[in-house]
């Protein structure tokens, strides 16, 4: 099925206020909540591997099921804040990243359909100019730099568009 112009993907004025507002609350509601770690951080704390991510629930399941073996030395109740909070957080993330990969999916079509037009309007310029209109060959000029190894747009590719 071939993906072009891609007119009821668009967004309106309106969804783009309540898209930018919805975004806005949340980073407000998020703010208090993040952490900024340094690259020396990041490296110090790192990042709980699988392994060790079942360890915490190992230890939690014997903390929930028998207490009597669970150490004094440990606050538990930070403890099980910090781990609801951490569960909070990586269900979160997963719809975040869900909402992001869709996003950057759709951008991917939209770049695609924009280079399709392009290419479009490059080979309209090309041949203009071939008429002697006036301004094309400067069009020409500028756009076929972008093209290496003289191929022809009619050689399209299947998407060189960046997608980032």
């Amino acid at each position: 099925m071939p993906f072009t112009n891609f007119d009821d993907r668009h967004f309106t004025d309106s969804e783009k206020r309540t898209i930018n507002n919805a975004v806005d609350a949340l980073e407000a509601a998020l703010s208090p909540k993040m952490a900024n770690l340094s690259p020396d951080e990041r490296q110090q704390y790192g990042s709980v591997n699988e392994q060790n991510k079942l360890i915490i629930n190992k230890v939690k399941d014997f903390r929930d099921l028998q207490p009597n073996l669970s150490s004094t030395d440990v606050d538990w109740t930070e403890f099980a804040n910090d781990y609801d909070t951490r569960a909070y957080i990586q269900g979160n993330i997963q719809r975040l990243q869900s909402l992001i990969d869709g996003l950057n999916n759709a951008k991917v079509l939209h770049d695609w359909d924009n280079y399709q037009a392009a290419l479009t309007d490059y080979d309209f310029a090309k041949y203009k100019s071939t008429t002697q209109a006036v301004g094309f060959q400067t069009k020409v000029n500028e756009l076929k730099q972008f093209f290496t190894g003289g191929e022809s747009t009619a050689k399209r590719p299947t998407n060189t568009a960046e997608t980032n």
